[in-house]
């Protein structure tokens, strides 16, 4: 275990927070914490459609969520754009980058064949179905912008700055536009489909136990390692929003949910979460009743922020991150959350959500029901919160065991 921990220490936590550090890398995480708000504003009006549904005479919201989180692929590709264009160092770009990935982006998803002159069917394709779609136009711009940023065409030029301005950004502009138009209208390739097509072997690897496993598993795995779980919002973001979307269509037209992997499922719902990432509710518990000073007083304090999935403090403070006796069972909630929700809403034990409620700080089990509409889910919190207390427990009190020795030599030294 020394000699692994040695090599997370030394050699693998700082190569991946280098590696995530790029700017390329770094722009996709960016942009995934970008379009948060406006996935949240979508959320509170999916919430208050619940109380619509006891209440009609309330007023229709619909469109709020239709022009904020029903756009999020336009929203995705400008923001994508946008922060490649910051991260990568082009300051003059930043705002033109993300403006044109908005243009390539709605004129390949404009609808061909029979929805060629659907209003619907095009902003249906701005929407969470196209995120991915979103992304590689947000990338594709990116490429673009920083490939001729890189030639700094006319710096020494004589001519006035503004011009120079102009050109700098018409011809990246026309270049984006032009390789869409020939593309799409020339080569009468349907992008939209296409992108989707690629996308969609990782989506439906992602709506399968071992997809889950891992969905939830690898961000806890880095985040134990002081990695944020934000990076990989890229991968994880499409397969959520792809499959809460499906989930909401296949209800509203009187089908059952079927895609377990969402956000809802994950982090609304907050059971692989209970806490925050790595299930640490159980852990700030135990700690409240320590016999360490220190855990204790820590836990307390920690208490209020965990209640509410706000993990932060008991990662870094217990800590978890790099701690190896508090790691492990940190990895291995994860995977026995997965597998937990997966069995009970694949046996219809608890409902599979079909509404988009992405408030993962509303404090469980009131989430658990508020996303499930399932008062199932109160027991299956209570029973899984147990099955954390038991896995955390061992390992909490062989580190216990090691605090309670540093506090009493920390006394003898204070005697002596």
């Amino acid at each position: 275990m020394k000699k692994f921990m040695h090599w997370l220490t030394t050699s693998f936590a700082p190569s991946m927070n280098k590696l995530f550090s790029r700017p390329w890398l770094a722009a996709l995480s960016s942009s995934m914490q970008k379009i948060i708000p406006f996935i949240l504003t979508g959320s509170l009006i999916y919430f208050y459609n619940v109380f619509v549904s006891f209440f009609p005479q309330l007023p229709d919201l619909s469109p709020i969520v239709n022009f904020s989180f029903g756009l999020i692929s336009l929203i995705v590709a400008f923001m994508m754009a946008n922060q490649c264009m910051e991260k990568l160092n082009h300051p003059f770009y930043i705002t033109n980058a993300g403006l044109t990935a908005a243009c390539v982006l709605m004129m390949a998803v404009v609808p061909q064949g029979e929805n060629a002159d659907s209003l619907s069917a095009f902003l249906g394709n701005l929407g969470p179905s196209g995120i991915a779609v979103g992304m590689v136009a947000g990338l594709f711009v990116s490429v673009v912008f920083h490939l001729w940023g890189k030639l700094e065409f006319m710096k020494e030029s004589s001519i006035p700055d503004f011009v120079t301005g102009w050109i700098n950004t018409i011809v990246p502009n026309l270049i984006s536009l032009g390789i869409t138009m020939i593309l799409v209208n020339v080569l009468k390739i349907n992008v939209f489909e296409v992108i989707l097509s690629a996308f969609k072997p990782v989506a439906a690897i992602g709506q399968t136990l071992p997809g889950f496993i891992l969905i939830c598993l690898v961000p806890a795995f880095f985040y134990t390692m002081g990695i944020s779980s934000w990076l990989f919002g890229a991968v994880t973001t499409p397969i959520f929003l792809a499959g809460i979307q499906e989930n909401i269509d296949t209800v509203a037209v009187g089908g059952v949910a079927a895609n377990i992997v969402t956000s809802e499922s994950v982090f609304t719902l907050a059971f692989v979460t209970m806490g925050g990432m790595c299930a640490t509710l159980g852990l700030n518990l135990l700690m409240c009743f320590s016999k360490s000073t220190q855990l204790k007083t820590l836990g307390r304090v920690f208490l209020a922020p965990s209640i509410f999935n706000i993990n932060e403090p008991v990662m870094f403070g217990a800590p978890v991150v790099f701690n190896p006796l508090l790691m492990l069972p940190s990895w291995i909630n994860s995977v026995v959350g997965a597998v937990y929700v997966w069995v009970l809403m694949s046996t219809g034990l608890l409902n599979i959500p079909s509404k988009m409620i992405q408030v993962g700080q509303v404090p469980a089990p009131i989430s658990s029901v508020m996303v499930t509409e399932d008062f199932r889910a109160i027991l299956w919190w209570v029973i899984l919160f147990v099955i954390y207390l038991i896995i955390w427990y061992p390992f909490f009190k062989a580190y216990e065991k090691e605090k309670l020795a540093e506090e009493a030599q920390e006394a003898q030294e204070t005697t002596i």
